[in-house]
């Protein structure tokens, strides 16, 4: 069995957290916040994860050096935009050859560098291995160990195979990929897809919408991805778009629930607010926006998106925008007849 640390006691941090605990495992859980450190340690308990009870056996700590020492695999679960700071307090802490597996997903927009790139930057040592965790994973339904799939990414397949590993079990099936920035990719612009998804359902439009902005959503990740050198295959796996259907359609998510808000009418600033966590795809618009006008991709929704969260464009406009675009083929025929030659 290994000793694993967790850096972030959020849902996603705590739902993973209690499955590796219950796998066996040793775990720790570090928070930067002391209340949460002494509430969880007391109640057992985590107010977004109601039902879910917190194992005896995990530790928790508010001393990053405490986390990190003599772990098999460092598990970071913060948020997108703590991924940086928390890397940076942690480093000197690191020791050579570590394992460190990264659930957050986002692209930050100073750098346009995925979660594993801002933790390879900031820790400065090539002797640590970075893994992606990434698909279609709810904090929520891993909480009470309802059947889940998700992908762990890595250039070294030996260690993609013991990540694999370590997080198998009843409730959790985990595949391997070696494309870390297609899984990450998905992972960051899934969430911009998922909030216009919400937008359309706020506004009242039916699943014939929202199949189209999954689709055609898959569709501009796939031609951003393809344009920075991903695999295709990696677009239509579990990081991909299983990963975009579960975002876009699910009660769980925060992306989902906060377009559907705004989709209502409420600012985007108090839909945060309601949805009460950091709504991701918020946060990757910036980047993506970036990234599309870098590599000179065509990303209709995204920008749809933009619009609305940062313009202030009505979604209703933006709607029949998207509907009055140019006619134009689904795929060019000489692509198609390629294909499936």
């Amino acid at each position: 069995m290994s000793n694993i640390g967790v850096l972030g006691a959020g849902t996603w941090g705590m739902a993973l957290a209690r499955m590796l605990c219950n796998n066996g495992h040793t775990v720790s859980v570090w928070s930067a916040l002391e209340k949460e450190v002494t509430a969880f340690a007391a109640t057992r308990r985590h107010p977004n994860l109601p039902g879910m009870e917190i194992p005896e056996a995990i530790a928790f700590t508010g001393d990053i050096a405490e986390v990190c020492r003599q772990k098999d695999i460092l598990l970071f679960a913060v948020p997108s935009p703590f991924v940086r700071s928390t890397a940076r307090q942690a480093a000197p802490h690191i020791p050579d050859g570590q394992i460190i597996v990264d659930v957050a997903k986002g692209i930050e927009e100073a750098t346009l560098l995925t979660m594993t790139g801002i933790i390879a930057q900031e820790i400065a040592n090539p002797t640590v291995k970075l893994v992606a965790l990434s698909g279609p994973t709810h904090a929520e339904e891993v909480a009470k160990d309802l059947p889940t799939t998700i992908v762990s990414a890595c250039e070294d397949q030996q260690v993609a195979e013991l990540v694999q590993n370590v997080f198998w079990g009843t409730c959790m099936r985990v595949y391997t990929n070696d494309d870390v920035l297609g899984v990450e990719l998905c992972g960051a612009v899934k969430n911009v897809i998922a909030l216009a998804s919400g937008v359309a359902a706020g506004l009242g439009y039916g699943d014939n919408i929202k199949a189209a902005l999954i689709t055609r959503g898959m569709a501009e990740i796939s031609r951003l991805g393809m344009a920075m050198g991903c695999r295709e295959q990696t677009f239509g796996g579990l990081a991909g778009i299983g990963d975009l259907i579960v975002t876009a359609t699910s009660v769980h998510s925060r992306n989902n629930r906060c377009g559907m808000l705004i989709g209502q009418g409420v600012p985007v600033d108090e839909a945060i607010r309601q949805v009460g966590m950091v709504v991701e795809g918020i946060n990757a618009l910036p980047a993506v926006m970036t990234l599309a006008e870098k590599y000179n991709v065509e990303m209709p929704i995204v920008k749809a998106a933009w619009q609305v969260v940062k313009e202030g464009v009505s979604p209703k406009d933006v709607v029949q925008q998207l509907m009055g675009r140019d006619k134009k083929p689904e795929l060019p025929p000489a692509a198609w007849d390629n294909h499936y030659q």
